[in-house]
């Protein structure tokens, strides 16, 4: 936007006041606008949010005496956004030096058409107003990261769980804005944009967040005493969130838009959930299947038989143990595992765990050496010596 442009926008007019009107009123007239075109009270409101920005821009010059002045001085100059001529008439030269006016000294030794970037620059900063000017502040809520811990059947099959977060959010006793009164100010360094430039060689430049603003773009003309002018300040809430089946311990979940709030109409951040699964006394998991070890006798093993074996949350299930089952053997009931993402199952995964009496009847001891005395032939450990004399 040209210089042009700058001058011929009217800040007496946007805030309703006359040109001889005092800080006082400039100031009452600045709070009563900027409360009702405020963007958290015009959700999504996209005239109000501009109307915001320009009564915050004029605020900026009239509320700043020395500013109130040079802008006074530069319309008076220009006729009120006319560019007067020269000494030499409309076609005479232009020698004044209009750095001298505004502090800033002429650079580059530009003339009246292009100020050499220093009355452009004055103009920009002094003003507001260019591209980088008119952004918008929207910034996106901050992420929360949490934990909760669940029982070995919530993990298995899904919970809805209360989390109490504390977060970042916009203050509730400023509105956000910072002011205690809710009317900040443009700031003055980076002209309400958050970021300000640095020279990175080679014609290059480097945007960093303002450091006088935080990257808000705003300044508090009287600090909140909550948020001590940042605008934001911690708050706790519950939330009572899924927790998806089948998840596994030490599991992070992402859940989108459920972080801190956004700031000046920003969407929220995202909550992450590191989940911690309690031990189950009985089962295990592996993957979408869960484990569990079943003990059996060893007439059970050895003749084959049923056997009832225990599932999570639901009745038993009936596995038929082929005779002669070793040890440690494992068998597997379809369906009977953890949920998948698919809404299937898992399986169960059964260990068979041959069980030796600690004691033993007269009737069951004499049975056994009965049985002993009937496999004396048989050594179990014969392959296993001949495949180490092997190796």
């Amino acid at each position: 936007m040209s210089t042009k442009d700058f001058v011929e926008k009217d800040y007496y007019k946007v805030l309703g006041v006359p040109k001889d009107a005092t800080e006082a009123e400039i100031k009452k007239a600045y709070r009563k606008l900027a409360r009702e075109n405020h963007p958290d009270a015009n959700k999504g409101d996209a005239k109000a949010e501009e109307r915001f920005k320009e009564i915050s821009e004029a605020n900026d010059v009239l509320g700043d005496a020395k500013r109130r002045k040079e802008y006074d001085e530069a319309r008076a100059l220009f006729g009120n956004g006319g560019f007067r001529p020269g000494p030499g008439g409309p076609g005479g030269s232009f020698n004044f030096d209009l750095g001298d006016l505004f502090g800033g000294g002429s650079q580059g030794g530009g003339g009246a058409g292009g100020f050499g970037g220093g009355l452009g620059d004055v103009f920009g900063g002094l003003f507001n107003r260019g591209g980088a000017g008119t952004r918008s502040h929207a910034r996106r809520g901050q992420d929360i990261e949490s934990e909760v811990t669940l029982s070995f059947t919530e993990a298995v099959d899904g919970a809805t769980v209360p989390l109490r977060m504390s977060s970042q959010a916009p203050c509730k006793a400023c509105s956000g804005t910072g002011d205690k009164n809710g009317t900040p100010r443009v700031c003055p360094t980076c002209v309400g944009t958050g970021q300000v430039s640095r020279g990175a060689g080679g014609g290059f430049s480097l945007t960093d967040p303002c450091a006088d603003c935080k990257g808000r773009g705003l300044i508090a003309q009287d600090p909140c005493e909550v948020c001590k002018g940042s605008g934001r300040a911690t708050s706790s809430r519950t939330m009572q969130v899924r927790i998806p089946a089948g998840v596994s311990d030490g599991q992070r979940i992402r859940l989108r838009g459920k972080g801190a709030p956004g700031e000046q109409g920003g969407p929220a951040g995202d909550l992450y959930v590191v989940v911690h699964v309690d031990a189950h006394p009985v089962f295990g998991r592996k993957g979408d299947n869960l484990t569990v070890t079943v003990p059996v006798t060893f007439p059970e093993a050895a003749l084959g038989g049923e056997v009832k074996v225990p599932t999570l949350g639901g009745p038993p299930v009936t596995l038929k143990l082929p005779a002669g089952t070793p040890n440690g053997r494992t068998m597997r009931a379809r369906g009977k595992g953890a949920a998948r993402k698919d809404g299937t199952r898992g399986d169960l995964l059964v260990t068979i765990e041959v069980v030796v009496p600690k004691d033993l009847s007269d009737k069951a001891r004499e049975s056994l050496e009965s049985y002993r005395e009937a496999t004396a032939g048989q050594d179990p450990r014969a392959e296993l010596f001949q495949a180490a004399k092997g190796a």
